[in-house]
């Protein structure tokens, strides 16, 4: 995929920006109290073309690479973290795992509803009991002349609900066996596949969470995924593109704190002045500052790697490991900074705090992160 020039860049930033401020901001405060996901902001979305960033225009995207995708991501969050989260698992989860794996017929079919936001996908690995550990996994397909049998739960899906369509990882073989285990492709609607509970979640709550329950599903064989057996190994590259992700929106949260956090420091005045003039101030500035730029250049190399199709597992878990622990520690300095006001929804630090702890743990908790690091390192 091509790598964006610099205008280019800018001009996705601006369009991404204008959107979030017209159509996403005036309702955040209402949608994270109603625990609404707002099905048809995410179809508009679709239609300017940010649900389908990574996918080539002969499916229906726009055909661009992670730069313009880590920037659609980045500004949208800086609104909104439970719309980036949604627009990032649509386009890097479900969506990314059949352009990745698909054949013809499937990207042709798929993509350009995914692409153009006509359909919202979800993606199924984790169960509950199975998250960081998902090759114990429980939910089972079996093979019945031409269809394979879903019986089993998901867990924490994203749109797991409202989703049209869905990429499931089930084992298909024996337990503990990765290469026992086959992605499908399941459409909304056929007999056995049902929305299950909603999570009530601390952050992220205007993006829907929720279970994903197979009873005996049957699913064609032109359903599956790439080969039998192969569904682990997908969807840990799947993953490198997710952490991506993440990071991406770990930013998102980091940049929209430190720019609430600056602007406030500029307006609050205590001891007759401003506090930014503070040195105690100044220096919790400074230091988010610094950790954000460092973030984005982790962030912006994985993308470059996933974008020139080299492997690049170490740099996106360093890249999401580092910029979610950034963002945590953006938005709690954040509070810090508003005092007391901080803590209340009047202010937008209040709901990226709760926001941020999310990206520590999804996609891969920092310790996984940590333990893919460190394996990568002594494999050099």
């Amino acid at each position: 995929m091509p790598i964006q020039h610099t205008d280019q860049i800018d001009l996705i930033k601006q369009s991404a920006q204008d959107f979030a401020e017209q159509y996403i901001r005036p309702y955040v405060m209402e949608w994270d109290e109603a625990q609404h996901f707002p099905i048809e902001t995410m179809k508009n979305l679709g239609k300017q073309g940010f649900l389908g960033v990574l996918v080539p225009e002969k499916y229906g995207g726009v055909g661009l690479g992670y730069q313009a995708y880590i920037t659609v991501i980045e500004e949208i969050t800086k609104v909104c973290s439970s719309i980036g989260l949604s627009v990032a698992a649509h386009n890097s989860l479900c969506t990314g795992h059949i352009l990745a794996f698909g054949n013809e017929d499937q990207k042709t079919k798929y993509l350009p509803k995914l692409a153009t936001g006509e359909w919202i996908g979800a993606w199924g690995l984790t169960e509950a009991n199975t998250g960081s550990d998902a090759i114990r996994m429980q939910c089972v397909a079996k093979k019945d002349g031409d269809y394979w049998v879903l019986n089993g739960t998901k867990n924490w899906i994203t749109h797991g609900i409202s989703g049209d369509v869905a990429v499931v990882i089930a084992r298909s073989g024996e337990l503990l066996d990765s290469n026992g285990m086959t992605a499908f492709i399941v459409e909304r609607g056929v007999p056995g596949f049902t929305g299950g509970k909603k999570e009530n979640k601390l952050g992220m709550r205007a993006s829907e969470t929720a279970e994903m329950i197979f009873d005996n599903c049957r699913i064609h064989e032109s359903q599956v995924l790439g080969k039998v057996g192969d569904g682990f190994k997908q969807a840990m590259k799947v993953l490198d593109g997710g952490r991506i992700s993440i990071a991406a929106l770990a930013l998102g949260i980091a940049k929209g704190s430190y720019e609430a956090a600056v602007k406030y420091s500029k307006e609050r005045q205590q001891f007759g002045q401003p506090i930014s003039q503070f040195q105690g101030i100044g220096f919790k500035l400074a230091d988010i500052c610094v950790r954000i730029e460092a973030a984005e250049l982790l962030t912006r190399q994985a993308g470059k790697m996933k974008d020139e199709g080299r492997p690049m597992s170490k740099e996106s878990a360093m890249a999401k490991y580092y910029a979610s622990e950034v963002c945590v520690h953006a938005a709690t300095e954040a509070i810090q900074i508003f005092g007391g006001y901080g803590y209340t929804k009047d202010f937008p630090v209040e709901k990226f705090f709760r926001d941020s702890k999310l990206c520590t743990i999804g996609e891969g908790t920092s310790e996984i992160q940590k333990l893919v690091i460190s394996r990568a390192i002594l494999k050099e």
